[in-house]
């Protein structure tokens, strides 16, 4: 008669602890967001433009990891928000290049305070030396694993 396998559990798998902190911050973070009606996405995209005058919407998707398709959709949601604006191309006229608007541009700060805040109250307890450990090695992953599409949902 032969032993059975070993039948790993649940909870002995790194990836399990890592998304279900993931879902907790994330789900603190989307309620933090939402009380000012934006989504995790739209953050996202604001942040991302944040540092920029203006980006074509193939380079915002490429640098996202997302579609053309889920870009049109966030710009639309964005730009009915008066946070996001289509500015004429630099390179081609024909075509609009995204801005943020001033209403976009005053609201990121405060967004970040929101994530500064939503990382503190999860990670505040650790170690600076524990959290860069942490930081590094989800870092590492991401290049090791060559990880592109950015976490939105």
């Amino acid at each position: 008669m032969t032993e059975p396998a070993h039948v790993s559990g649940l909870q002995d798998h790194l990836g399990y602890w890592l998304r279900y902190v993931s879902n907790q911050v994330s789900h603190a973070f989307s309620l933090k967001l939402a009380a000012r009606d934006v989504t995790v996405a739209e953050w996202v995209m604001l942040r991302e433009l944040y540092d920029q005058d203006a980006m074509v919407p193939s380079a915002l998707a490429d640098r996202l990891g997302m579609t053309r398709g889920a870009i049109s959709k966030l710009v639309d949601r964005l730009a009915a928000k008066a946070l996001l604006t289509g500015v004429p191309g630099t390179k081609d006229r024909r075509y609009q290049d995204l801005a943020l608007t001033s209403g976009g541009r005053a609201l990121v700060p405060e967004l970040s305070g929101l994530a500064d805040r939503n990382d503190a109250e999860f990670f505040g307890h650790l170690e600076p030396a524990d959290r860069a450990a942490i930081h590094r090695l989800m870092v590492d992953i991401v290049r090791r694993s060559g990880l592109r599409t950015m976490p939105v949902d």
